[in-house]
């Protein structure tokens, strides 16, 4: 849910902040007063395109910040798999828009502009003309059939979604594996001769680390033996080493550590350096006299060096990635030694995926084609109530195997007559704006359990509607209020009547400058707010009494 929106500095809007509630929020203001820009900041916040001039004149950035408290398991499931914070519940969205250009972040972190889509897509669901345009798209039609047949769909294609990638794997395998004769007998011979070359090498997983380091120790055997004397001299007890000071401080102690028990201490301490510096200078010794060149062995590692980076520079970086290559390799030659019974073999496998993934486009289509007619009536009662007078509504499902994707082999056409005697057309055929609202408005009601979406957002809902109308389109925003939080910009005094939040915008001029503030109507103001609706310049008692009893009869109807 939407809990809150702040903005500031953003167009007339010095700083204001709106808490919203649960159901229906509806806005309302004088032409021209700034509600577009309500909306207008909520599309910024969630990744809108910025413009610099919506900055306030004076003003140095603009700021709009949303916080959604967020409930259902499953969405914050998909808020966590786009590795993005959820701090107790809430997700606070920021948008701070600068001069040339602007950051996004989410709970403090900051965001890309592909994250925010991602994100906004979980949790708001704006329907403004654009939206209602999107009726007109098939896919779309398919989609809003789709999400109403629900689980038992979403099961099917989930299959069909991994058996055709199956599919399309062995179908391009297929097409990749065309090769002429000419071809495989030149392939063949190189791969051929490429893995008796790293046969005969005998690779061991590792041995090229192994080799370079006694090579290393090989060539700079010299430098070693110098380095290793000297430091056997330095450490031993002889010449003054460190093994003779030692044994000297150590004789110096024990003559007078029987006169003080911290020298006994310091003596034991003594005692122990004493006794690993004779550990390490045997080991020491052991090594110096152990250290030889040995002609053979650095001959015998060089040539072993020089074949391992041969085959690098051929078959890759590591004496891994050399072994994968050859294993490719056999591969390869495996299928050519024998390419009839290979192709034979890929074919049955991709005919045989295709078959299955037709036998579950078919069960998909028959789940379709069973919801198509179950969603058809109910949308037709549902469009009766927004006042279609004479409305039939089909959905016809049609079906193309050679169309066949990952989500089955169907296109959805919604169709609609809202004339008697007229025929069944295609959405963008009859349907105007205002019609293509209220079918919108009707879909969303429909689909108000399956649809995981707490918050949605209708911008022009009342565009081409009036009376009777209007009132059969509050009362369905009121049912679906029961489901989702709504914000609703209206014009409409029939829709503002259902609000269960009523916020007024206004502009007024302060400082010599317009600005828009938004506010919380009390009832007793969302009634006078509804007589300005109603009454226009005057509003008289019958206007305010007339606005009463709208209020009333809204909250009635909300009851049922």
């Amino acid at each position: 849910m939407l809990q809150s929106l702040h903005v500031k500095n953003l167009a007339l809007i010095d700083e204001t902040e709106v808490v919203f509630g649960e159901g229906l929020n509806i806005l309302t203001g004088e032409t021209g007063a700034g509600k577009s820009i309500i909306i207008g900041s909520i599309n910024l916040a969630l990744g809108a395109k910025a413009d610099k001039d919506m900055i306030r004149t004076g003003a140095e950035y603009a700021l709009v910040e949303l916080i959604f408290t967020v409930e259902q398991p499953r969405q914050l499931e998909a808020i966590r798999q786009l590795e993005l914070p959820v701090e107790d519940g809430q997700v606070i969205l920021q948008r701070k828009i600068m001069q040339g250009r602007s950051v996004c972040k989410v709970c403090g972190e900051t965001v890309t502009a592909k994250q925010l889509k991602q994100l906004s897509e979980i949790l708001i669901d704006i329907h403004g003309q654009h939206e209602h345009q999107s009726l007109l798209q098939t896919g779309k039609q398919l989609e809003i059939l789709d999400a109403y047949a629900g689980g038992e769909l979403m099961t099917k294609k989930e299959l069909l979604k991994d058996v055709y990638r199956q599919y399309r794997l062995a179908a391009e395998e297929l097409s990749g594996s065309e090769v002429d004769e000419e071809t495989r007998k030149r392939e063949t011979a190189l791969a051929e001769f490429e893995c008796q070359e790293i046969t005969a090498a005998e690779l061991q997983a590792g041995e090229d680390d192994e080799t370079e380091q006694t090579y290393q120790k090989l060539v700079n055997a010299q430098k070693i033996k110098e380095a290793v004397a000297a430091a056997h001299a330095l450490s031993g007890y002889e010449d003054n080493g460190i093994g003779s000071n030692v044994g000297r401080a150590l004789r110096e102690l024990k003559a007078v550590s029987a006169y003080d028990d911290r020298l006994k201490e310091l003596e034991s301490q003594l005692l122990d350096i004493d006794s690993l510096l004779n550990d390490y200078n045997r080991a020491i010794a052991d090594y110096l006299s152990e250290l030889e060149f040995d002609g053979e062995l650095f001959d015998r590692t060089e040539r072993r060096l020089n074949l391992l980076n041969h085959l690098k520079s051929k078959y890759g970086n590591t004496i891994e990635e050399i072994l994968e290559y050859q294993r490719k390799s056999e591969q390869m030659l495996d299928k050519y030694r024998d390419y009839d019974a290979y192709r034979m073999e890929l074919e049955k496998r991709a005919d045989t995926l295709r078959k299955r993934a037709l036998a579950i486009c078919r069960e998909i289509s028959d789940i379709r084609r069973k919801n198509a007619k179950k969603l058809s009536d109910e949308m037709k009662k549902a469009l009766i109530d927004l006042n279609f007078q004479e409305v039939s509504f089909e959905i016809k499902v049609i079906s193309d195997e050679e169309a066949m994707n990952s989500g089955g082999y169907d296109k959805a056409a919604f169709l609609i007559s809202t004339n008697t005697g007229e025929a069944l057309k295609e959405l963008a055929q009859v349907a105007s704006g205002g019609e293509l609202s209220r079918i919108m408005l009707a879909l969303k009601t429909l689909l108000a359990d399956k649809d995981e979406i707490e918050t949605l957002i209708f911008d022009e809902i009342d565009t081409g509607i009036s009376g009777k109308t209007a009132w059969k389109v509050s009362e369905k925003m009121g049912i679906l209020g029961k489901e989702h939080q709504l914000i609703c910009i209206t014009h409409l005094p029939q829709i503002a009547a259902m609000a269960d939040y009523h916020f007024c915008i206004e502009k007024h001029v302060e400082d010599n400058r317009s600005v828009t503030d938004i506010r919380r109507l009390r009832n007793e103001e969302s009634i006078e707010e509804l007589a300005r609706m109603l009454g226009g310049a005057s509003i008289t008692e019958n206007v305010m009494n007339n606005a009463r009893e709208m209020k009333d009869l809204a909250r009635n109807t909300k009851q049922y």
